[in-house]
């Protein structure tokens, strides 16, 4: 989500951390660091939730909230677009009721520049945003596109056989391989977060065909190699798969400059106190 100019037109639209930070500047003279969020909806009461997203959350946001049936699923919503405001206030120095948050015709969000630019500095500012079941993920990155998503893997064989038979024939063959259950889902699964991920950071969603670009992933963690689609290039592209709590898998996909890679920061919780991050590293891709 790409920092416009103000006045640009767009449509409308385990880690074993507790508390949280975050860190908007240069990593020791390096990069300026990623920042990852992952947000269970027990760390925000219901209560303060709700009074949360009345002050901050606007118009569009407060009209998509009351069409919810269910209870579960308003507060999913409003847990996680709190933390959305909430996040970018503290990257951006803009106050969390204030942020004009746009969406493409895609439904990718991205953040409105303020007059004179941002309080905080820094010319460009990507965020994105998944959340599963009750877990919230949000990243953001100060120079470069990111995509997240986040999955439980409790969450069964629902849906599971169609969403790998959208997969590359070399993707069905690893998740074939694996012994029938939880082995096999998580594969499956590992492989879904990575690809709605690159997907996301892309703005491209489901319009891009899943079978157009491959992962190998190593046995228990990590992407070895990823064949990107036919227009684009796997060198820009870096990837982190995390367990931040059991059961609960995601995955980040980020554009870099490969000569100057940045540094990951897990932060685990919504963010009101200052507690130290989970320093996490960008693994290098076979053949990059």
């Amino acid at each position: 989500m790409t920092l416009l100019p103000s006045g640009a037109s767009g449509p409308s639209g385990s880690s074993g951390l507790s508390g949280s930070s975050w860190s908007s500047g240069p990593d020791e003279n390096g990069p300026v660091p990623i920042n990852l969020w992952f947000c269970p909806n027990e760390d925000l009461a219901p209560g303060i939730a709700a009074t949360l997203a009345s002050y901050w959350l606007d118009e569009h946001e407060q009209e998509v909230a009351g069409r919810f049936l269910f209870e579960r699923d308003r507060r999913q919503y409003l847990v996680a677009h709190a933390l959305v405001r909430r996040v970018l206030a503290l990257e951006t120095g803009i106050p969390e009721a204030e942020a004009i948050i746009w969406r493409s015709s895609r439904g990718r969000p991205f953040l409105q520049m303020p007059t004179g630019g941002l309080p905080r500095g820094a010319d460009t500012l990507d965020f994105n945003l998944s959340h599963a079941h009750a877990y919230n993920l949000l990243g953001v990155s100060r120079e470069h596109r990111i995509g997240v998503d986040v999955e439980r893997l409790d969450r069964g064989e629902r849906g599971l056989e169609n969403i790998i038979a959208t997969f590359s024939p070399q993707e069905q063959d690893w998740i074939a391989r694996a012994a029938p259950g939880r082995p096999r889902d998580r594969r499956a699964l590992r492989l879904w977060t990575l690809k709605e991920a690159y997907s996301k950071a892309r703005g491209l969603g489901l319009a891009l065909p899943f079978d157009s670009f491959a992962f190998t992933l190593a046995e228990d963690q990590g992407v070895l190699s990823f064949r990107p689609p036919a227009d684009d290039s796997a060198r820009r592209w870096r990837f982190l798969e995390v367990e931040p709590v059991p059961e609960v898998l995601a995955a980040v996909a980020v554009e870099v400059d490969v000569a100057h890679l940045p540094a990951v920061h897990l932060h685990h919780g919504f963010p009101w106190g200052r507690a130290a991050p989970r320093r996490l590293v960008l693994p290098e891709l076979a053949g990059v």
